[in-house]
C-alpha cells in the first residue's frame, strides 16, 4: 500500500509508474506541454482509465516547486477493481450481489459518507466513472472512517457498457431520480441489484437512466425539494436490506 498522499513528479517517473502498474488516482499535466517525452507519456496513458487534467503551470507550482517538468501523478489510496472481475467472484461466492453506482458524484465528503454506509450495510461494491467523478484520495478514506480500505471500488471508463454488463449478468438496475415513476419502497431489490445515484445538481444522465429497469424517488414533504445524496443513498441502501430480510433486532 502506497502512502496516502504520495505524489510522483516528472514525465519519466510518471511513465515508469504507469508502466509498472501503480494505482494512480489522477495526473495533472501542464496545458501547453510539448516534448518527445510528453508524447511517450500520452502513449503510455492510452488504454488506461487514469483521469488526466490539463492545467495551468501555476496550479502545479502551488502543489510543489520540485522539478516536476509539468507533470504530477497522485497515487491512489486503494487498489481499484474491475466490474467484470468482481461480479463473477460474487456469484462464485454464492452471494446475492448488491452494488451501488455513483454517477457523477464529485464531493469527496458525500462519497466518503456513502462508502461508509455501504460498508456498514454489507454492499458488495461501489462503481465510479474514471472521469467527472470523485476519486479515492486520503480525504475520502478519512470521511469513510476507513471503509474504503475494505469496500471494493470499481473505476470504469464507460458506464453505459458497465450497466449493460450488469444487466446481462442478471442485475436489476434501479435509478434514484426525482423523475421516478413511484416510491422507492415499491421497487424490487430482492435479487441481484445495482442502485444508481446521480449528482445532486444534474442527476443521472438520461443515457444511463434509459438503461434502468426502474426509476424510483424518495418522497419529499418539505419546501427543500432534494436530499443530500449521501442521505438519499442511505435510505435506499437500507430499503434493500429490509426487503432482503434484514433483522434489526439480531445480535
Amino acid at each position: 500500500m502506497f502512502e496516502k498522499n504520495e505524489m510522483i513528479f516528472g514525465v519519466r517517473a510518471v511513465i515508469e509508474a504507469i508502466e509498472a502498474g501503480k494505482e494512480i488516482d489522477k495526473i495533472l499535466i501542464k496545458k501547453d506541454i510539448q516534448s518527445d517525452l510528453s508524447k511517450e507519456l500520452f502513449a503510455a496513458l492510452k488504454g488506461t482509465v487514469i483521469p488526466v487534467q490539463r492545467v495551468p503551470i501555476e496550479r502545479i507550482n502551488k502543489i510543489t516547486m520540485k522539478n516536476h517538468q509539468g507533470v504530477i501523478a497522485f497515487i491512489s489510496s486503494i487498489t481499484y477493481q474491475k466490474v467484470e472481475d468482481l461480479v463473477p467472484f460474487l456469484f462464485e461466492e454464492g452471494k446475492n450481489p448488491f452494488l451501488v453506482l455513483l454517477d457523477g458524484i464529485t464531493d469527496v465528503r458525500n462519497f466518503g459518507a456513502i462508502a461508509r454506509t455501504c460498508e456498514c450495510a454489507g454492499v458488495d461494491g461501489v462503481i465510479i466513472p474514471s472521469r467527472n467523478s470523485v476519486s479515492v484520495n486520503a480525504d475520502a478514506v478519512k470521511t469513510s472512517a476507513g471503509a474504503l480500505h475494505t469496500l471494493p471500488v470499481c473505476r470504469e471508463s464507460n458506464l453505459t457498457q458497465t450497466i449493460k454488463f450488469l444487466k446481462d449478468s442478471g442485475f436489476r438496475i434501479v435509478g434514484a431520480t426525482e423523475k421516478g415513476d413511484y416510491d422507492y419502497t415499491k421497487a424490487d431489490y430482492k435479487n441481484p441489484v445495482c442502485i444508481i445515484m446521480g449528482a445532486e445538481d444534474t442527476g443521472i444522465p438520461y443515457e444511463h437512466l434509459a438503461l434502468c429497469d426502474e426509476w424510483v424517488k424518495i418522497p419529499i414533504m418539505g419546501k427543500i425539494q432534494s436530499l443530500n445524496v449521501s442521505v438519499a443513498a442511505g435510505v435506499l441502501i437500507y430499503e434493500v436490506l429490509k426487503q432482503r430480510g434484514f433483522d434489526n433486532n439480531q445480535e
